[in-house]
């Protein structure tokens, strides 16, 4: 009965952890723009010239 205790406070610990981990990632602005990498991939990239390369 007692490792039920004991896995039941970690899982909560590890709930906490990840719920911190989430509200900072909202408040770093990790969240904001949902829409452009979605969209990203279905253009072409740019070619690249060689003398740019070079440079």
């Amino acid at each position: 009965m007692n490792i039920l205790y004991f896995l039941v406070g970690c899982s909560v610990l590890m709930a906490l952890i990840f719920l911190g981990a989430f509200y900072w990632s909202l408040k770093n602005g990790q969240h904001d723009d949902v829409v452009t990498p979605g969209m990203r991939v279905l253009f072409d990239e740019e070619p690249v010239d060689e003398e740019q390369v070079e440079s």
